[in-house]
């Protein structure tokens, strides 16, 4: 039952994640910790940071990830791995459905104003949802009073650092091993 509720959610983030996986995240932090309740904020705002820096898409890794989680709550590793398969193929069924019918019609339909008036209509609405994204895993509002505020004065620092680095053009990969030094030495070491 929790694998099927894990396919239908992953195919629903699918279907209407517009704007690749940065505006997915604010539906499947949704589906994952506020509607299934199957983690924390905490734990799914690790999980962004985890599908961050490994290579690949974000909405994918993260599907991957979290239908592992998911599988592995009902108590056998098999059923993770299933789990993971399931999510990642829910969530990328839709788009590879949906790009091949858009590639066939592509070049008929280029000039088109009604399509070329619904790209324009969802410009915004991918801002939007890649600003309610960040919006929520800088202020998550899970019933467990941790996944609040589990962002300090250090993580700030780190996000001020890593921004006005990004803004003089610093290597993004440089950026993120610099980070990872730094919040192992900030949280582990002192």
């Amino acid at each position: 039952m929790i694998l099927w509720q894990l396919f239908i959610s992953y195919l629903k983030i699918g279907f209407f994640g517009f704007g690749g996986g940065y505006a997915m995240l604010s539906l499947i932090q949704n589906e994952v910790v506020v509607q299934h309740q199957w983690m924390t904020a905490a734990e799914f705002a690790d999980i962004v940071a985890v599908s961050q820096i490994t290579p690949g898409p974000i909405a994918i890794n993260s599907a991957t990830y979290v239908g592992y989680s998911v599988g592995v709550q009902t108590g056998h590793t098999w059923c993770g791995i299933l789990g993971s398969a399931i999510a990642t193929f829910a969530v990328c069924m839709p788009s590879l459905t949906l790009m091949i019918l858009v590639a066939r019609f592509f070049m008929k339909l280029k000039g088109n104003r009604l399509v070329e008036g619904a790209m324009r209509g969802m410009r915004p609405v991918v801002i939007g949802m890649i600003a309610a994204a960040a919006l929520l895993l800088i202020f998550p509002h899970g019933d467990n009073p941790d996944d609040r505020n589990f962002i300090d004065a250090w993580s700030w620092a780190l996000f001020g650092g890593v921004f006005v680095g990004s803004w003089r053009k610093v290597n993004p990969i440089l950026l993120i091993v610099l980070s990872a030094g730094a919040g192992i030495l900030i949280y582990y070491v002192f």
